[in-house]
């Protein structure tokens, strides 16, 4: 079973630009849940041009799934996510202002460093994802962390998808079985959409996760949410 976590980050994108409450964080919490998501992702950022602290701790009582934070592992961050117990922490490698993720973790140069972020999650039992490129050396330098998961970067699938999906599927086929001989689960994300999802999903057999949320938020405009999350729920089947 691949499970389908639900990155809000974009229903707090269009609240903050008006100011105020509206759209709620929270209801988007409570009905992505309630129309079958798996999980709820948000990704933090220091600037808070989305979500925001604040919200991370409005958020986690409402949780019933799977609570998984993304972000860079700066002492602020850590701090968070242990004080809320977040289930899953996705360490990811972005500058301060990065618009959004646009690589992975060279898992290599910065092996020491993971391996105590790492070190310390576990300690507080929460689990762990890396993100990281459809590269096999990678894959083992994340291996050597300790980590229990890695999330496939895809947003370079996404784009060669509608010119040879063939072709740009074939790293992440090699990337995930990489992982499994690692024994290391796997989590994919970034540009995933109804578009290039189930595609995704007959190829990669281990996948355990998809965070999803710029293409499903979007499509929820036009298809209402609780229709929007069945019918990449369906793509997953």
């Amino acid at each position: 079973m691949t499970r389908l976590s639900v990155n809000i980050n974009k229903i707090a994108t269009l609240r903050n630009s008006r100011g105020g409450a509206v759209p709620s964080v929270k209801d988007a919490t409570t009905n992505c849940q309630k129309f079958g998501a798996q999980g709820i992702t948000i990704h933090p950022r220091p600037d808070e041009r989305h979500i925001t602290r604040k919200d991370v701790y409005e958020i986690k009582p409402l949780i019933t799934t799977e609570f998984n934070i993304e972000g860079y592992p700066s002492k602020e961050f850590l701090q968070m996510v242990i004080e809320v117990r977040a289930d899953q922490v996705t360490l990811v490698p972005d500058t301060h202002y990065q618009l959004t993720s646009d690589h992975g973790w060279d898992t290599w140069k910065n092996l020491g460093f993971l391996q105590d972020v790492i070190s310390e999650l576990k300690e507080n039992g929460i689990r762990t994802s890396i993100f990281v490129d459809a590269n096999p050396s990678m894959i083992e330098g994340a291996a050597e962390t300790k980590t229990d998961r890695i999330e496939l970067y895809t947003e370079p699938y996404a784009s060669l998808y509608p010119i040879n999906r063939s072709k740009a599927i074939e790293p992440f086929v090699e990337a995930a079985k990489v992982a499994d001989s690692l024994e290391i689960d796997v989590n994919a994300g970034h540009d995933l959409s109804l578009e290039n999802l189930n595609y995704m999903f007959k190829h990669i057999p281990n996948l355990k996760e998809v965070s999803i949320g710029h293409a499903l938020i979007a499509d929820a405009l036009y298809l209402g949410l609780e229709t929007t999350i069945q019918k990449y729920l369906e793509c997953l089947k």
